[in-house]
């Protein structure tokens, strides 16, 4: 009964079915007309066919002439919402369709590359690089993908697939000494997350073991400050990777 509602309208029929995955609703209301790039609510249906990783529903929606760039009310395109392993071949047909891949959301100034990073989605990441996407990117934070990557690897069980992420950004050209929120580097993040792994692959990419943030902390410093929250996740081969990279063992006051 929503669609004879004199309210006004937070979603639509195509948006209902693009969001389920319900391809064969989409290509019948599609046939009967409606409007592919329509956005009540704020949203296409393109962008909740990407959220939902739907990629026959977005395949169906670009062949019907939406727009593979169109931003929603939040300033995100499609390409942002493709935040899940199932939704890379959304990405796939997003780029395919002619979407930018260093699109910005309006007020973060996040790009797709630096949202895949922070999600650990290292195909996602793969394929972005690989269609030119800017690996120094910054957000309005000043944070790149790299931070961002460093940043969200705080589980362990998750750190493999963070790893994988950091080493094709490195290998893309990130620069492992760039500064984001607060000065800290991916460094002083990694070093936070307790990621032996990351430590280790960011220090041979040049990573600077006394690189201070703004409250005049080291990675030494920030290692020392979870060391009793990882046990198990040899605090101590980091501290010596560190020193080993001109680390000093207490903060210059």
């Amino acid at each position: 009964m929503w669609t004879l509602s004199s309210k006004v309208k937070q979603t639509s029929a195509l948006r209902l079915a693009a969001g389920r995955g319900h391809a064969g609703c989409v290509e019948e209301l599609l046939f009967r007309g409606a409007e592919v790039n329509d956005d009540p609510g704020g949203n296409t249906a393109l962008h909740d066919a990407c959220v939902g990783g739907h990629a026959v529903c977005v395949q169906l929606l670009l062949s019907h002439g939406a727009d593979p760039e169109v931003l929603a009310a939040d300033g995100s395109a499609p390409l942002h919402l493709c935040t899940s392993v199932q939704s890379l071949q959304c990405a796939e047909l997003l780029i395919g369709g002619g979407a930018d891949v260093s699109v910005r959301m309006r007020e973060t100034r996040l790009t797709p590359l630096l949202v895949a990073a922070r999600r650990g989605l290292e195909e996602h990441v793969e394929l972005f690089l690989r269609y030119g996407a800017d690996v120094l990117a910054t957000n309005q934070e000043g944070e790149t993908p790299l931070n961002a990557a460093c940043s969200a690897a705080e589980r362990p069980s998750e750190a493999g697939r963070y790893l994988g992420v950091v080493q094709k950004l490195l290998g893309a050209g990130a620069d492992p000494r760039t500064a984001g929120r607060k000065r800290h580097t991916p460094l002083h993040n990694a070093c936070a997350n307790c990621s032996p792994r990351i430590v280790d692959v960011l220090l041979q990419h040049g990573a600077r073991a006394d690189a201070a943030n703004c409250a005049g902390h080291t990675p030494m410093d920030c290692l020392i400050q979870v060391v009793e929250d990882y046990p198990g996740q040899q605090p101590e081969a980091i501290a010596r990777s560190l020193l080993n990279h001109g680390a000093k063992t207490v903060s210059p006051k």
